[in-house]
C-alpha cells in the first residue's frame, strides 16, 4: 500500500549537505506474514504472533547482530551517570476512565514523546539495481517514534527506526533538534539517539513492565503516518507474547527491500523478542519506537510489532517491555556492549521425522550439536546428544523456544532443564553466562528462507555457542 502526505517539518539544509523536501510518497511496504502459518510457538505461553511492524514509514527489516557505538555523536562522555526517566513520580486522578483519563495521561505523557525523522543520502544504480555513487543529498526517507529518558536529552528508540540513518531530526515539546545515534542492540530492537544541545526536558516516568494486568487500561503515544503526538487508548490483551524474526521472513520472500527505500541498511540476521506485551492499542507505520504507558502515565513498553493481514494496525501489536528495553539503553549510554543470558550450547530442533530417521527417544525438544569449554552448560555437566525438553518447567517443543527462554533471563540467573539423554531423564541447573564475547565481535550470518536449515543453525550457534565454528545439526 502506499500512502502521500506532504512533508511539513522543514529540514534546513547544513554546508554541505543538501536537504530536499520534496512532496513525496511514503511506500509502506508492510512486510506481511500469513497468521493463519504462525511461528512455532508454545501453546502454554502463547507466543503466536507474525508481522515484523515497520514502525518507520518502509518495510521493517529486523536483524540480529552486534552492538554498534558511535563514540562521535553525544555531548556527555561515554560511561557518565545519566539519570534515566523522571526524577519524581505523579499520581493521576480521574473522576470516569471513559471522561478525564486519557486526558490526563495524555497532557502528562505528550511531552516526554518524540517524533523522529530519518534522512538518507540519494544513491545512482545500475540497470542491474546496483548501486553505483551517492550524490551526497540527503532526503528524508523514513519516520519513527522515541521516548526521552533524560533531560539532557537522551531518547530511547526502534534500531530498525535508525538503522541505516545518515541524519537525524529529532522533534519533542515543539522544538527541533539534530540528533545522533548513540548505540544499537540489533538483536534486541533497542538504540538510543542523543539530542544536539537539548536541555530541560521532560523525561517519562518509567513503570514496572513485570507486573502487569492483562486488561488494564494503556495508551500508545507515537507519529503514526508522520502525524506527530497521536494517542490511542487500548488495553493489555496478553503478557509473555515472544517471537524472533528474520530478514527472510520480514522481507525477502515477498521482494521487499532492506531497511529504508529499499537499501540494504541492516546486517542480516535475527531479532529476539522475549516477553512482548500485546496490546489492542492503535500501532501503525511511525509508532515505532514510542510509548505504550499506563493509567498513571508511566512508561510500560517501547511500541515496536503488529500482526496484520494488511501491514496496518488489526488490533494485535506488541510493545518490547520497559524493563527489559531501559536496560538495554542504559548499558549502551554508559558505552557498554549490550548482553544478554547465554547457555553455551549448539541446537538444532527435534521434530517426528528427524527423530524417527535418527532413533531420538523423543520427538520435540532442542538438541544439543556441541557444548561449548567454559560455558554454563558445560559446567552444569551438558552433554553432545542431549536433548532438552524443559526449561524451568515449561516444555521446550524446538530450539527457538529454548532460544527465547534464554533470551528472557539474566546473565547469572541459574535455571532448571529437563535432559533426556539416551532414554534417561535427567534435571540439571544452569547458572547461564554472557554473551558478551560474540555481541562484541559478531559474524556475519547467512539467512535461510525455509527457516529450518543453515540459518537457523548459524543463528543458534551464534547463540549458544559463544561465536565457535561449530555448527548444530539435526543428529
Amino acid at each position: 500500500m502506499t500512502d502521500q502526505f506532504n512533508n511539513q517539518n522543514g529540514y534546513t539544509p547544513q554546508s554541505g549537505q543538501p536537504y530536499q523536501q520534496p512532496n513525496f510518497q511514503h511506500s509502506y511496504q508492510q512486510p506481511v506474514v500469513n497468521p493463519q502459518q504462525p511461528h512455532p510457538a508454545k501453546s502454554s505461553t502463547g507466543r503466536t504472533f507474525g508481522t515484523a511492524f515497520a514502525g518507520a514509514a518502509l518495510a521493517c527489516v529486523i536483524a540480529f547482530g552486534g552492538f554498534t557505538v558511535y563514540q562521535n555523536v553525544t555531548e556527555t562522555p561515554s560511561g557518565s551517570n545519566v539519570t534515566l526517566g523522571a526524577s519524581a513520580n505523579t499520581e493521576i486522578q480521574a473522576q470516569s476512565t471513559d471522561d478525564t483519563l486519557p486526558e490526563a495521561v495524555a497532557q502528562k505523557c505528550l511531552p516526554s514523546v518524540a517524533a523522529i525523522d530519518v534522512y538518507t543520502q540519494q544513491t545512482s544504480t545500475d540497470m542491474l539495481g546496483r548501486s553505483t555513487s551517492s550524490s551526497g543529498t540527503l532526503t528524508e526517507s523514513s519516520l519513527g517514534s522515541g521516548v526521552v529518558l533524560s533531560e539532557d536529552g537522551y531518547i530511547v528508540t526502534n534500531n530498525h527506526v535508525v538503522a541505516g540513518a545518515d541524519a537525524l531530526k529529532v522533534t519533542v515539546g515543539g522544538e527541533e533538534y539534530d540528533a545522533d545515534v548513540v548505540g544499537t542492540d540489533e538483536s534486541s530492537d533497542v538504540a538510543v539517539v542523543k539530542l544536539q544541545g537539548a536541555s530541560g526536558l521532560t523525561p517519562i516516568e518509567i513503570g514496572d513492565s513485570d507486573n502487569l494486568t492483562i486488561g488494564e487500561w494503556v495508551m500508545s503515544i507515537g507519529s503514526p503516518f508522520g502525524l506527530e503526538q497521536s494517542v490511542a487508548t487500548g488495553i493489555v490483551s496478553a503478557t509473555s507474547r515472544s517471537q524472533i524474526m528474520s530478514n527472510a521472513e520480514s522481507s525477502g520472500s515477498d521482494g521487499y527491500g532492506y531497511g529504508y527505500g529499499n537499501s540494504s541498511s541492516q546486517s542480516g540476521g535475527y531479532t529476539i523478542y522475549p516477553n512482548m506485551i500485546q496490546t489492542d492499542a492503535a500501532i501503525n507505520p511511525g509508532n515505532s519506537g514510542g510509548a505504550l504507558v499506563d493509567s498513571n502515565g508511566k512508561l510500560i513498553g517501547i511500541n515496536t510489532l503488529i500482526t496484520s493481514y494488511s501491514g496496518n494496525y488489526s488490533g494485535v501489536g506488541f510493545a518490547i517491555p520497559v524493563n527489559y528495553a531501559v536496560n538495554i539503553a542504559q548499558q549502551i549510554i554508559e558505552g557498554k556492549t549490550p548482553t544478554h543470558a547465554q547457555l553455551g550450547v549448539s541446537l538444532s530442533t527435534v521434530n517426528s521425522q528427524n527423530a524417527k530417521r535418527y532413533g531420538l527417544k523423543v520427538d520435540s525438544g532442542a538438541y544439543i550439536a556441541a557444548v561449548s569449554a567454559g560455558s554454563g552448560a558445560a559446567d552444569a555437566g551438558l552433554e553432545e546428544g542431549d536433548i532438552i525438553t524443559k526449561f524451568d518447567g515449561n516444555a521446550v517443543d524446538s530450539a527457538s523456544d529454548l532460544m527465547l527462554d534464554v533470551r528472557s533471563k539474566n546473565p547469572g540467573d541459574t535455571v532448571t532443564l529437563e535432559v533426556n539423554r539416551n532414554g534417561e531423564t535427567k534435571q540439571l541447573q544452569v547458572t547461564l553466562g554472557s554473551d558478551e564475547s560474540s555481541q562484541a565481535a559478531p559474524t556475519t550470518q547467512n539467512s535461510s528462507k525455509n527457516g529450518s536449515s543453515s540459518g537457523s543453525n548459524e543463528l543458534l550457534n551464534r547463540l549458544f555457542n559463544n561465536g565457535s565454528s561449530s555448527q548444530g545439526n539435526a543428529a
